[in-house]
């Protein structure tokens, strides 16, 4: 099909308009995130929206028979299962709570699914965010950590901005605004530097009062993209981080005796080899209107780099005995396969979403 260019603002306005559920996510998101350590950062909590809310912890509600369940209200008395991963997790696309794949698993099986989902988490974020909770927990039955792909696309930022504890999101914003704290530093009046170093702050004040007086670039405009990046090297990579924290946690489970299942989440470039029409509508105009996360796709969207991904992970996952699944795999499978059911390239619908809990379920029960 032909496809229509868009400016920027109306890109984005046809975005809503073809998946209007979207604004609201980018609302909950460009409100801020709050800043907290060791996981470095997670959703508003005590969010209230009708398509999504949080608990006063920040986790996303999930639908559970005819009440609401979180991290920060465990049904009583009930063993529960926890579904881990980043947006899609969360359920970025879904029109509401009770379409999250964490509502819909609590409806196919009816049991309590928990939906600890990060956005923007990658593997490691994911492993420590529990590690953070795990005190709140008795019995857990399952936990079903749907994930990869953010982790994947986060190992695409330009070498310049990975560390020795890999990539992640808000690198460059990170690594910009703490540099202004250790320029902070050096301008402090009352220091135990040497009598060079004050005079070198001097020089310090004076660069920083010319680039704050005359430079008006927003870091937070900063175009980055994965054109550098060596994307074998990547894909191996990415799959070592997500190996590496399955085996983390196989560890903090143990004391929990839980199930544990990896599930290789989707992209729709690796599911099949076609669009729907509403599908290449909506990819269009995110195409028109891309952020960073969007541009960190452009070396894997080509199905070459699935099976280097997945097969890297699963037998990682067949030597630590981690039940795996590959969603992608799955999905062909699916009565739904040629229906729209991605929002973009990693996001369901609501029938989407539904469609990947039947199948966790049908493989996991």
């Amino acid at each position: 099909m032909q496809t229509q260019t868009f400016s920027h603002e109306a890109a984005v306005q046809e975005v809503y308009r073809l998946t209007p559920q979207i604004r609201e996510y980018d609302e909950f998101m460009y409100l801020g995130v709050r800043w907290l350590p060791y996981t470095m950062f997670f959703h508003q909590a005590n969010y209230q929206s009708t398509v999504i809310n949080t608990d006063e912890l920040g986790f996303r509600l999930s639908q559970y028979r005819d009440t609401q369940v979180s991290v920060a209200r465990l049904p009583a008395r009930t063993p529960v299962n926890i579904l881990v991963g980043g947006s899609t997790t969360l359920g970025t696309g879904a029109t509401s709570d009770a379409w999250t794949v964490a509502s819909r698993l609590a409806a196919h099986s009816d049991e309590p699914w928990l939906n600890f989902g990060g956005r923007g988490y990658n593997a490691v974020q994911e492993v420590v965010m529990f590690l953070m909770h795990q005190h709140r927990f008795g019995k857990i039955n399952n936990v079903v950590v749907f994930s990869g792909m953010n982790t994947l696309t986060l190992e695409g930022l330009p070498d310049e901005l990975a560390t020795e504890h890999g990539r992640y999101y808000y690198s460059y914003e990170y690594d910009h605004y703490m540099g202004k704290y250790n320029d902070d530093l050096k301008r402090r009046t009352n220091t135990y530097a040497s009598e060079l170093d004050k005079r070198n702050s001097l020089l310090s004040r004076m660069k920083q009062y010319i680039d704050d007086r005359f430079n008006d670039e927003n870091p937070a405009d900063k175009v980055i993209d994965d054109s550098t990046t060596d994307t074998a090297q990547r894909v191996q990579r990415a799959a070592w981080v997500v190996s590496n924290a399955l085996k983390q946690w196989q560890q903090l489970l143990a004391p929990f005796n839980a199930r544990l299942t990896f599930v290789l989440q989707p992209m729709a470039y690796w599911t099949r080899d076609f669009l729907t029409a509403d599908e290449e509508a909506v990819f269009n105009a995110i195409d028109s209107c891309p952020n960073n996360f969007w541009r960190l796709f452009s070396q894997i969207l080509g199905p070459e780099n699935h099976a280097p991904f997945a097969s890297a992970i699963e037998a990682e996952c067949k030597r630590l005995g981690i039940t795996f699944h590959d969603m992608n795999q799955m999905y062909r499978q699916s009565p739904l396969l040629s229906h729209t059911v991605f929002v973009d390239r990693v996001h369901f619908n609501d029938a989407g979403y539904d469609e990947a809990a039947r199948l966790i379920h049908q493989n996991l029960y």
